[in-house]
């Protein structure tokens, strides 16, 4: 039985705290042939969306998927993610949420066939004792490593 990801729970278990607590949650994905979002807001392979109770239609957060209607320009649009394609969901307000590693994306998967391959181990490959530091990705309005400002837009910081 294939092990079942906790990746679908985390992120219906930070949107509740989120709508809780008043704030606004977003969603950062990483675009690819899986998923269907208006391909014009999409900047560098990445899209923000809104998926507050006010700004989406039918949202619908399964284990395999997350799915809703929203308006992009007055235009209502059919939106559909895959879970493994989720980079973040944080508070719009404060910043906080969780991000995840997203180094392979749905449309990346194979597609599934009845033969299914058993488990197997491989080996991992012996570290050479020295790791490279954090890559730490800055947008344009980040400020660089200058400490947060009061009042401004919050933004996310990945860290990988």
């Amino acid at each position: 039985m294939p092990e079942i990801s906790t990746k679908p729970y985390l992120l219906r278990a930070i949107y509740e705290w989120c709508t809780d607590s008043g704030y606004t949650p977003y969603l950062a994905v990483k675009v690819d042939s899986a998923t269907t979002v208006p391909m014009e807001y999409v900047k560098k392979g990445e899209i923000i969306l809104n998926i507050s109770y006010g700004a989406t239609s039918g949202l619908k957060m399964d284990n395999d998927a997350i799915h809703f209607r929203a308006r992009f320009a007055g235009v209502s649009r059919e939106i559909y993610v895959p879970v493994q394609n989720v980079l973040a969901i944080y508070a719009n307000e404060n910043g906080q949420g969780m991000a995840f590693d997203v180094s392979v994306t749905a449309a990346d998967m194979p597609a599934p066939s009845e033969e299914t391959a058993a488990p197997s181990l491989s080996a991992v490959p012996a570290s050479t004792g020295e790791t490279e530091p954090a890559q730490v990705s800055h947008s344009p309005d980040d400020g660089g490593n200058e400490p947060p400002k009061k009042g401004g837009r919050p933004t996310l910081t990945r860290i990988k």
